[in-house]
């Protein structure tokens, strides 16, 4: 599916082309994968009616054969299923390469209010709350208008469900979806057997990088890079006015003692602390001992690191210190990709080894 970043970018293109008039473009949007795919369940790209794309699919898919469908779609205005497996599209199948098969539903976005879910989204995303879509788009096996609803803590945020008892099928499917990621469902309803992709979605990563070292300004670039919301704490207010920093970024000049109330922390949230002096490091980590993050590391060397392991303070902290992924790395920008790297394992659940040691699935 897309990263919460990708699906920033396509919320914010959906609203752009609703709130510059009556939008030319369709949606590609993957329903269901089996074997070796680039991508998995729930990953969309916008289709402009030049052929442009907004959230590539990536390397290896059959995107160029997708774009030319999509324009057809503009073209002709209907909603479509395509697959990509051993009976049809073999020819893309052999270029991709991988082995896997693909099915595909490619839908025009017009009228306008087919795009009416991306603003309930996009405040979800916003306001950091985990959010269930839901895309229903075939009934009894037929390709039907797509119609969407987007559903978080127990309740309907944006029902575009034509029909009540459609809608409590779906609302109730929505709320027994657990997993992350997305999944396409066949659901019994008094209508008939539909098929309903339902995509989990949650807010931005968060990485809060406390101090100012090398290593610190070397994280930021490539944090934001990566699409995490990025804010860089420090308790002196020179240090955060400073030319080198990157444009844009988010900067907080606070104390250990009030960090949490001045910043904000969930569990889709990292916090790495590298201000190179242990006292401060120690009481840095101490204010984060109960936070509700996915993440809390701490740059050091092994001595030091064990001095942060006894201290009373930090007793119950899970700490990832040293800090970052074993790969050799000295200089700040080496370290500051090791960081980011085991950063990015834990919140995906990967153990951050070798994928020629992994028998599972690389993506998704």
């Amino acid at each position: 599916m897309n990263s919460p970043h990708e699906l920033t970018q396509l919320l914010d293109a959906l609203r752009a082309l609703r709130d510059g008039g009556e939008p030319r473009a369709a949606l590609a949007t993957l329903t269901r994968t089996r074997g070796s795919t680039f991508r998995r369940p729930g990953t969309h790209m916008l289709v402009l009616h030049d052929g442009r794309v907004v959230c590539e699919l990536s390397g290896g898919c059959p995107q160029r054969d997708i774009v030319a469908r999509a324009l057809e779609v503009i073209a002709d205005g209907a909603p479509r299923r395509v697959t990509y497996n051993s009976e049809s599209g073999l020819d893309v199948l052999m270029e991709m390469g991988c082995g896997g098969e693909l099915e595909i539903l490619i839908e025009p976005l017009a009228p306008a209010g087919t795009t009416a879910f991306a603003d309930s989204l996009a405040q979800c995303l916003e306001a950091r709350i985990d959010a269930q879509l839901a895309t229903l788009f075939a009934v009894d096996g037929q390709v039907v208008a797509p119609q969407r609803m987007v559903w978080s803590a127990q309740r309907v945020l944006f029902d575009g469900i034509d029909d009540t008892a459609t809608g409590a099928v779906i609302a109730d499917a929505c709320a027994a979806h657990r997993a992350r990621g997305a999944t396409t469902q066949q659901l019994a309803s008094p209508r008939g057997t539909l098929d309903v992709l339902i995509e989990s979605v949650q807010p931005p990563h968060a990485l809060v990088v406390i101090g100012s070292s090398a290593a610190a300004r070397a994280l930021l670039p490539l944090s934001t890079a990566l699409g995490w919301q990025t804010t860089l704490v420090d308790h002196d207010p020179a240090r955060l006015q400073s030319p080198d920093l990157p444009a844009g970024l988010r900067t907080l000049c606070t104390t250990p003692e009030q960090l949490q109330q001045a910043l904000p922390l969930d569990a889709h949230s990292s916090v790495v602390v590298m201000t190179h002096n242990l006292e401060r490091d120690i009481a840095w980590l101490a204010a984060l001992r109960d936070a509700p993050v996915a993440y809390v590391g701490s740059l050091g060397s092994r001595e030091r690191v064990s001095r942060m392991r006894h201290a009373s303070e930090l007793q119950g902290l899970r700490l990832h210190a040293p800090a970052g992924l074993d790969i050799g790395s000295e200089t700040p920008e080496e370290i500051a990709l090791a960081v980011a790297a085991e950063i990015m394992a834990v919140i995906n659940a990967r153990s951050g080894g070798p994928l020629r040691d992994n028998d599972g699935a690389i993506h998704g």
